[in-house]
Formats: structure tokens, C-alpha cells, sequence
């Protein structure tokens, strides 16, 4: 038997209640330890391999349907779009308002208002 202060045997069962809470979090129920085989393994008494002899992982969750049809329809195929190309129809020009800012100009009553710095 192996002797522990009270300080080290505080420590231990901090320690495997950790190792306890991360287990548990990783779904691995079975690999759980007591305090004691905590510090016979810390120790080297026994090794990790050896204190979770009766455990059995489950067994893994396999479908039963092997081929999944693809969908036959082909009607609902979309082509490529047209490629957009500008027409030169909407903007006049371009004119040029607060130090050195383009701005598009669409008609006359915007060009006015540009070159009056719509001050009205």
C-alpha cells in the first residue's frame, strides 16, 4: 500500500475527479476510475490498459440501406444565364462634383443640378 499525506490524497481526488468529469464528457462511461486504481495507475502499479479489462466499446451504428437512388428528373436543369452587357442607353456621362468626385449622370435635370452643385 502506498502512504499519502492528507495534502497528496486531496490532490489525487482532485485529479480523478477531472480525469472522472472528462470521461464522461468524451462518451467513455466505462474508462472511469476510482481513487484507488487513480493512484495505483499514477504509481505504475497497474497500467491504463489494465484497469478497464471488462470494457467493450459499442458497436458502431452502420445504415441498412446500401444505395440511395439519385433523382432521375432532369427537367428542372437551368442553363447559363446571358451575360449582362451594358447598352450605353441609361447614363449620359459622367461629371465630376466635389473635388474630383465622378458621379454618373443619367439626364439633363441631373447634369443642371451637378453643375450647380444643387444649390438650387
Amino acid at each position: 500500500m502506498i502512504k499519502l499525506t492528507k495534502a497528496q490524497l486531496a490532490i489525487y481526488e482532485q485529479e480523478v475527479r477531472e480525469f472522472n468529469r472528462r470521461m464522461k464528457r468524451a462518451g467513455r462511461h466505462n474508462e472511469r476510475l476510482s481513487l484507488q486504481q487513480y493512484i495505483k495507475q499514477r504509481y505504475g502499479q497497474v497500467s491504463p490498459l489494465q484497469t478497464n479489462r471488462d470494457y467493450k466499446p459499442s458497436t458502431r451504428y452502420v445504415r441498412q440501406t446500401r444505395d440511395i437512388p439519385s433523382l432521375s428528373d432532369t427537367n428542372h436543369v437551368c442553363g447559363k444565364p446571358e451575360t449582362k452587357v451594358y447598352t450605353g442607353t441609361l447614363i449620359k456621362g459622367i461629371a465630376t462634383m466635389h473635388k474630383s468626385n465622378a458621379v454618373p449622370v443619367i439626364d439633363a435635370e441631373q447634369a443642371k443640378d451637378i453643375a450647380r452643385m444643387r444649390r438650387g
